[in-house]
């Protein structure tokens, strides 16, 4: 059972945070080693993540380094690749632009642990792996924290010849819906995020604050006079004419539509009727102003999901190309030279012809920086 929850919302306060994270931080270091990636967060869960997707991109970098000249298969080639990758596990060592955008995805994929933990398991455990084993399924239980009995009983529910993705992730379905007492509150989740920065369910899932009547308060009985008596003021006649009742004016004759601009003019201090405010022109919508509307830079106003839809659909996945070619567009004075770095450089380097849709989203995007 998946929970509904506020993805804008989530992806926001997950920015806000990771920020406020590296200013302290950073504050103080100019870079982040192993030891203290390890408890970076009091919630053990961003932390975990953090590494897993450090070891993602880190395993996705040493593939990208094969060389086509050499034997990478001979067992003395592996063994020293994996000794060398043991060493410079132990050898950590981030500056901020590296961690934020881990640090950033971490707090926002701890909180979809809670909220579709069927959603998790398929990104954590079933989509990186070229082939499903049982093995490499119990080895990604290591890296998970909140509700790891959740997760950790249904994989001890599989065997060894379950492998295909689409049964395993239905099982899960039925699983997670039939076991729903191990799951992790949402409630406690909050209680742990708002002490780092303030956040309430009712924003992580988009639903109105529940509203509290307010209990009335009684108005005391006034005391009886001790001797009735008819009091009758006297009205004067500006009373009496304030409250006359005022005769419905007289509806206007219909003219048309060429004799509108020659109306009188409204007095300067007459309030605007009904039907003047809905003459007005409508004002644009949120998304329309929100679209258009000017950027500071390129790296802090792309969302979590379209960088990385921009990583896996314009950079084949590779995220460092990524950070460095929006950083390289950051860093130009003229639009249009931004622009064509992209349609011409960029496109014909990775084969842009076929992504268009992507490629015009990045160029909206130089667009609304140097509006």
């Amino acid at each position: 059972m998946e929970d509904k929850y506020n993805q804008l919302h989530i992806e926001r306060y997950s920015k806000q945070l990771a920020n406020l994270l590296c200013d302290r931080h950073f504050a103080t270091y100019d870079t982040l080693n192993g030891p203290q990636l390890l408890g970076f967060t009091p919630i053990k869960q961003v932390n975990l993540f953090v590494i897993k997707e450090l070891l993602l991109k880190w395993h996705q970098e040493m593939a990208n380094l094969r060389s086509p000249y050499f034997d990478y298969e001979h067992e003395d080639v592996k063994e020293a690749l994996l000794n060398f990758m043991n060493v410079l596990s132990r050898k950590i060592l981030m500056k901020r632009n590296a961690l934020e955008p881990l640090l950033q995805k971490a707090i926002y994929d701890t909180f979809l642990v809670v909220l579709a933990p069927v959603t998790t398991f398929e990104e954590k455990f079933l989509r990186i792996q070229e082939e499903i084993t049982l093995p490499k399924l119990q080895e990604n239980l290591k890296y998970i924290a909140i509700d790891k009995p959740l997760f950790a009983g249904f994989v001890d529910t599989l065997s060894s010849s379950s492998r295909d993705r689409e049964y395993i992730l239905s099982r899960f379905q039925l699983y997670v819906k039939a076991n729903q007492g191990k799951r992790t509150p949402l409630s406690e989740l909050v209680q742990q995020f708002s002490s780092l920065l303030p956040i309430s369910e009712q924003e992580v899932t988009g639903q109105p604050a529940p509203v509290v009547a307010a209990t009335p308060i009684p108005k005391p009985t006034p005391p009886a006079p001790t001797r009735e008596r008819e009091i009758v003021s006297p009205i004067h006649t500006a009373q009496r004419e304030a409250s006359a009742p005022i005769a419905p004016a007289a509806r206007p004759a219909y003219r048309p539509q060429e004799d509108e601009d020659t109306e009188e003019e409204a007095p300067k201090n007459a309030r605007p009727t009904l039907n003047d405010n809905f003459r007005k022109a409508p004002a644009a919508s949120l998304a329309d102003s929100h679209s258009n509307q000017k950027i500071e830079s390129l790296k802090n106003s792309i969302s979590i999901n379209q960088r990385f839809s921009f990583i896996n659909e314009l950079f084949n996945g590779d995220n460092m190309t990524y950070y460095h070619t929006i950083k390289a567009l950051d860093e130009y004075n003229d639009p249009e030279a931004a622009k064509r770095h992209v349609t011409q450089d960029l496109a014909s380097k990775y084969d842009w012809s076929k992504k268009q849709e992507h490629v015009n989203k990045l160029l909206r995007l130089i667009d609304r920086k140097f509006a």
